[in-house]
């Protein structure tokens, strides 16, 4: 019999599934999309069900998802978070309570729920059921029959009822084909413990909050774990660490992660939490050029508002310019976490006195192994230790050293903390020792002289037998309770709370102690110098490797998917004649400009990096200087004059007036040899119709291998060659959007023949979506731009600085890239400085990279050598690295964090973002 429903606002309390549900012997019922047809179908009268439930449902799961256990929870975990857990707790807990119930095996009904990718079938528009009654009969039905998540019956629902054998075989029939679907997988766990923790979610009060200061309560409900991959075990540790050490007795810590493993989100995440727990404001000291960045993703990933100085005013995360106040507008953040450049302290600016002269919370410092000392000792020296900082160390470490008396916590953030010399991590513990004894103890500790310790750490020295010497070792400073239970026992017996860093004189003589307690330390100096010393403390640094390695105990696998990356070994790009001669013109009107101008090295070779990117940078280079002379400007390049400056602080450089001033008044034959480059690049363009031969290598690669199928970002340092070679793109691909991702507000996209601005976030999601398979970007994109959905990776030009490449590789090859092997080009023209460095590199690379973990920031200085033609110079600045890299697995960490995923007691997110928009001056 067939039987038509309709359900509509004016029809309330039908009981259509609620009559037919009654003691049914079974219920199959394809629901339609994951995210709300779990809430919407909990409200059908699933509890009086005797036997088997089983529900199919599609979502946003790709095919090479449900590969991988781990990667289909993971995705199924996305896709259900996106739901405001706010809204969903508050409107549908009855629904959730229920499901709970269901799902928890409390009911007599069995439930079981399987998620298909949209791609198996495409989206499942139609919802469809079949009942099965305690008598063998049976009924289906087609339609939506529930009661919708919005409200009861508000929605205006068709249903088609027909109890035949033949309809009820043919709707069984499909939902079979859904449900028994190879690709098809269970709940995901992850799922069923949100719903439980939303039944029980509740929100807190600020004050309330901080009588129990848990993490989770704050992070739990971040967008980071809403709506994208969530934190990883690495990453909950070293937050959980941070954290509980800022409450006992202040944070000071250098995290050393290699690049793409989330740093700025450990920082973030932690600046967050100590400003809402402090009255202090936290200061984020970072390189210009990640000032952006950095706030984007505290806002995007956190939800965390933050301010950025701009020079004369602060820029808040919506991008409102709040207007100077006080005679120090500086002094007047808007919000407690500030973002002030690194080049603010390294230019020497008047205002770094003011920093100075207040407390803080927490000072953070990303790629903080700018701040080092001006001469680093011999390689085979292991000391001294810094004497005077002002004439020592160049005035960023100057900087932190004075200020870390001045904030509870300090947190130092670098992927290389060892560049050149072991001393250089010991500097940074010397740092972070300031004010705080617990990193390297108290004034005459034998940690605090560089030319003790270091022999032991790096295994050249034994290690001293006698007890009482190991002990002066161990006892200042004494370790934190939680790291061992045996000194957890001792600070108990002797009254010595965490806040205690030194044992007391009076237990100085080893024999004073009582034998028990001697019985245990005696124990615990044998493992001093391999697993208790304040290297391993307070340096935390976990490689991609240890992660790839290392399996979790909780899903028996590795902690980190295995990514290998195939380097395409490709030839240097060939530059016809004109061309040439356009680059050998650059070259030596650089030369020319390195004899004339001494200070600014790294300016002088402005116009080869620019050349070197892209032909048609290097003209827009050649045409300013014999113009305008603008160069890069505050906000105009990605890679503005200040932040070079910022790189070239050891030499104590500034790009003053004079220097700026020195480098405009050209020669005349300075000039000449400008026009003869700008007429051979003119020239050369034109034969290729205002092309250039790296266009070739890519369009070969996007098209004839075809990287585009499989997403590809095009990386450059410059905004015009990005720009430049995404039109090139749109010209071969022009049915297919491509982006243009880059800073100060030139994002965009080309679509249907015409460039649209479009935000940042826009052109995220549609890269995320799949719906933009090739992406051009400039490094503004290499940090906070998670590029899972991408495959392939072109490097249109090579920066100097090798972190850069680092980080762009880091965009495909990190968290969530379901690919075991990304695709990465490198392009460089032939007999370029760039491919003069490879050359010189190419024997060593691999191995630099290996012993570092990355490419150490210093060897940029190569670049500048090979680009002043002292070749020699730039071979001893590779063979002066050292050939041990100290920091090796131990000093991985890594303990499971349990607990946040299922943490319902949540800080209300109105009382969070009012404390964090309280400015400096509250």
């Amino acid at each position: 019999m067939i039987n038509r429903f309709s359900f509509h606002k004016g029809k309330k309390g039908t009981r259509f599934l609620a009559d037919r549900l009654q003691n049914a012997r079974s219920y199959d019922r394809i629901a339609g999309f994951f995210n709300s047809s779990l809430l919407e179908f909990a409200g059908e009268a699933l509890e009086t069900v005797s036997g088997k439930i089983r529900i199919i449902c599609n979502s946003e799961l790709r095919p090479e998802d449900v590969a991988e256990a781990q990667k289909a929870e993971q995705a199924q975990k996305t896709s259900f978070f996106k739901l405001d857990p706010e809204q969903v707790s508050k409107n549908a807990r009855d629904r959730l309570t229920r499901l709970h119930r269901l799902l928890s095996n409390t009911e007599k009904a069995m439930l079981e729920i399987r998620v298909l990718p949209n791609e198996a079938f495409g989206l499942i528009h139609g919802k469809a059921g079949v009942i099965c009654f305690k008598d063998g009969s049976r009924t289906s039905f087609l339609g939506s029959a529930n009661e919708t998540f919005a409200a009861w019956n508000l929605n205006y629902e068709l249903v088609w009822e027909d109890d035949t054998v033949e309809a009820c075989d043919w709707v069984q029939s499909e939902f079979d084909r859904l449900w028994t679907h190879p690709q098809a997988v269970p709940l995901a766990q992850a799922v069923v413990k949100e719903i439980e923790r939303l039944v029980d979610r509740r929100e807190l009060n600020l004050d309330n909050w901080k009588k129990q200061a848990a993490p989770a309560g704050v992070l739990v409900e971040a967008p980071v774990y809403r709506e994208e991959f969530g934190l990883w075990p690495h990453q909950r540790y070293f937050i959980d660490l941070a954290w509980k050490t800022h409450l006992a007795f202040g944070a000071r810590y250098v995290l050393a992660d290699q690049v793409g493993l989330g740093k700025t989100v450990q920082l973030g995440m932690v600046a967050q939490l100590v400003a809402l727990a402090g009255n202090l404001p936290v200061l984020v000291l970072l390189p210009k050029t990640l000032m952006e960045q950095w706030q984007t993703e505290l806002w995007d990933l956190l939800e965390v508002p933050s301010a950025r100085w701009a020079g004369r005013h602060w820029i808040d995360e919506t991008g409102y310019e709040h207007s100077p106040e006080g005679q120090n507008p500086l002094l007047h953040c808007p919000c407690k976490i500030g973002l002030v450049s690194q080049g603010l302290v390294t230019r020497g600016s008047a205002q770094v006195k003011a920093l100075l002269a207040r407390e803080w919370e927490c000072v953070l410092v990303d790629e903080a192994h700018r701040a080092r000392r001006k001469k680093l000792p011999k390689p085979d020296e292991r000391g001294p230790a810094i004497g005077n900082v002002d004439a020592d160390c160049n005035k960023l470490y100057g900087f932190l050293f004075k200020i870390a008396s001045r904030t509870r916590s300090m947190l130092l953030s670098t992927a290389t903390p060892v560049q050149m010399h072991p001393i250089e991590a010991w500097d940074m513990l010397r740092m972070l020792a300031e004010a705080n004894d617990h990193v390297l103890g108290s004034t005459g500790s034998n940690w605090r002289k560089p030319e003790l310790a270091l022999p032991y750490l790096l295994q050249e020295q034994e290690i001293p037998e006698d007890v009482q010497t190991l002990w002066e070792w161990l006892r200042n400073p004494f370790p934190p309770k939680w790291e061992e239970m045996n000194f957890a026992y001792l600070r108990l017996q002797l009254g010595v709370d965490d806040a205690q860093a030194v044992i007391a004189e009076q237990f100085r003589d080893y024999n004073k102690l009582t034998p028990d307690l001697k019985t245990r330390m005696d124990q615990s100096m044998k493992n001093l110098f391999g697993d208790h010393h304040p290297f391993l403390r307070f340096i935390v640094r976990r490689t991609r490797k240890y992660l790839e390695d290392t399996i979790d105990p909780a899903t028996n696998e590795p902690y980190l998917n295995r990514i290998e990356v195939e380097l395409i070994d490709d030839q240097p790009v060939i530059l016809g004649s004109y061309l040439k001669q356009g680059y050998q013109a650059a070259e030596k009107f650089c030369k020319l400009l390195a004899r004339r101008v001494r200070a600014a090295g790294f300016f002088k070779t402005l116009l080869l990096r620019r050349i070197g990117s892209s032909i048609k940078a290097g003209l827009n280079t050649v045409n300013m200087m014999l113009s305008s002379w603008d160069i890069a400007e505050p906000g105009e390049d990605e890679e503005d004059i200040e932040d070079l400056f910022e790189d070239d602080d050891t030499s104590d450089e500034r790009f003053s007036e004079n220097t700026r001033s020195e480098l405009k008044q050209l020669t005349r034959e300075e000039t000449d040899i400008l026009r003869d480059c700008q007429r051979a690049l003119e020239q050369g363009l034109s034969q290729r119709e205002g092309a250039d031969p790296k266009r070739d290598v890519v369009i070969e690669f996007l098209k004839n291998k075809r990287w585009a199928e499989d997403g590809c970002i095009l990386f450059s340092q410059y905004f015009d060659t990005a720009k430049w070679i995404g039109e090139e793109t749109v010209r071969l691909f022009p049915d297919s959007p491509v982006g243009l991702y880059a800073g100060g507000g030139k994002s965009g996209i080309w679509e249907n023949g015409q460039f649209l601005k479009k935000s940042r976030e826009e052109i995220k999601a549609k890269v995320r979506s799949g719906e933009i398979k090739i992406l051009a970007g400039t490094d503004a994109a290499s940090e906070g731009l998670n590029l899972q959905a991408l495959g392939t990776l072109i490097n249109v030009d090579l920066p100097w600085n090798p972190t850069r490449l680092e980080q762009r590789k880091g965009r495909i090859q990190r968290i969530g890239q379901f690919r075991d092997k990304i695709k990465v080009l490198n392009l460089r023209y032939k007999d370029s400085v760039e491919d003069k460095v490879h050359q010189v590199l190419s024997g060593r690379l691999q191995d630099i990279h290996e012993l570092f973990g990355q490419i150490p920031d210093v060897l940029k200085d190569v670049w500048v050598e090979i680009a002043l033609d002292d070749v020699e110079a730039a071979k001893k600045l590779i063979e002066d690295l050292p050939k041990m890299n100290p920091f090796d697995n131990r000093y991985s960490k890594l303990e499971m964090i349990s607990g946040w995923d299922t943490w319902n007691k949540v800080l209300n997110k109105q009382d969070k973002l009012y404390k964090l928009r309280e400015g400096w001056g509250q």
